[in-house]
């Protein structure tokens, strides 16, 4: 059935997902990672340690996990932290927004979403991957790199070679291989890129009070700073049970690098006064990382037998958590469009010029939307012009009046849930 045939080149959530999609529906679809092979034992030792990073899934998110047969997995292991409420607030102004306070949603428990650790994601869809009926239509090929592609024409798509000479030709290549993709510059296919010159530190934290089930958002002067609940991992954990948060604290890039050489108590101890103790001392801090932030949006998402998901064709800026969201709804656009054209012709058509440029109108204005409705928050309360009193005033006036329509708040978390 090399009509059909699909390389992906990106193992990741994203990649993974589309992958297993597929797989399910008994199309034939090889998947290469350039990560290394983790027997059982090692996926084991590496989860053991706690994951200062979280992906904020949507419900749309988990909805299409839980169809892959991901994310029951994820549920069992109960690594991890359900939300109810998302609370987003400014330090030095007036207003608060609070999403889903009064359970008003389509969820019956009320629950807007999950934070999951990505290593937690990528162990359970690997777990699938290899099962029965999945690796009967799935091939994975782990720890290779893509070192050339070339088109060898509509019809026949590509030739694509791995590092260790193996040679594979497919129908249509899918790019999931994230921000740096090989695929979309192997494909000639442009970037706009936008430095925020800001950078973001995260890390693991205890803190005094507990979350209770409340994702956090202090929207501050120097930049936007994340509480986002954690999984309870250890017996200690669970006899105090949601005290862990994920912080991703975003501050201009010099202040943040300043600050991170300083040793761990005082960077606690400044974290804690910049959310104005809002979840009380921090007790404990681990896994300190950083990284310079930007936005990118690859100028096509398509060409010729060829097509980019997630990171590859997107990047946003964090302060909404949705990167891996869009990702995901990416995988279900594409996924959606494919299988269409091809019952519609018979099992004919596959990939065709038509159905990936349907899929770009699909996604791209979309992800263009969100990419700078994120930039635009962030210049509303952390950019040159945010201190001064005119855009204070609106914003803080904004903030309130929003805060208190609750058809507007529903919205809003509805919009945040994905669904």
């Amino acid at each position: 059935m090399k009509h059909n045939h699909t390389l992906i080149i990106g193992g990741g959530v994203v990649g993974a997902t589309l992958a297993l999609k597929l797989a399910q529906a008994k199309l034939p679809v090889t998947l290469v990672d350039a990560s290394p092979i983790r027997s059982e034992a090692e996926w084991q030792t590496v989860l053991e340690r706690r994951d200062a990073r979280v992906y904020a899934l949507s419900l749309a998110s988990i909805k299409l996990l839980e169809e892959v047969g991901v994310w029951q997995k994820i549920a069992k292991s109960a690594r991890k932290a359900d939300y109810s409420q998302m609370q987003v607030w400014q330090l030095n102004g007036r207003g608060e927004l609070l999403f889903g306070d009064d359970s008003d949603t389509e969820n019956e428990k009320g629950m807007l979403g999950s934070m999951v650790e990505p290593l937690v994601i990528e162990h359970a869809l690997w777990q699938r991957l290899l099962e029965d009926g999945i690796s009967d239509y799935l091939t994975v090929i782990k720890g290779q790199k893509v070192t050339q592609m070339d088109w060898l024409g509509a019809e026949l798509g590509y030739r694509v070679t791995l590092d260790d000479d193996t040679v594979i030709d497919a129908q249509l290549v899918v790019g999931a291989d994230g921000r740096s993709s090989f695929v979309r510059q192997k494909a000639a296919i442009g970037l706009d890129t936008l430095d925020y010159h800001q950078t973001a530190i995260c890390c693991a934290i205890q803190t005094a009070k507990a979350h209770n089930a409340t994702a956090r958002q202090a929207m501050l002067p120097t930049g936007t700073l994340a509480l986002l609940p954690l999984a309870d991992i250890t017996a200690e954990d669970k006899a105090r049970p949601q005290h862990w948060q994920s912080v991703v604290w975003t501050l201009p890039r010099n202040q943040a690098l300043s600050l991170l050489e300083e040793d761990a108590r005082t960077i606690a101890d400044k974290l804690a006064s910049a959310s104005n103790y809002e979840l009380g001392a921090i007790e404990k801090i681990e896994s300190i990382a950083s990284w310079p932030l930007g936005a990118q949006q690859a100028k096509s998402y398509a060409a010729d037998n060829l097509v980019l998901i997630g990171d590859a064709a997107h990047g946003v800026h964090p302060l909404a958590g949705q990167g891996l969201n869009l990702g995901m709804l990416d995988v279900q656009a594409l996924y959606d469009q494919l299988t269409h054209d091809f019952a519609r012709s018979g099992g004919t058509l596959w990939g065709s010029s038509q159905t990936l440029r349907r899929y770009e109108r699909l996604r791209r204005p979309h992800n263009s939307l969100m990419m700078h409705s994120f930039s635009a928050l962030n210049w509303l309360f952390a950019g040159s012009a945010a201190q001064l009193r005119p855009i204070q005033q609106i914003r803080n006036e904004g903030m309130y009046r929003v805060g208190k329509i609750k058809p507007l708040m529903r919205l809003f978390a509805k919009q945040a849930s994905g669904v």
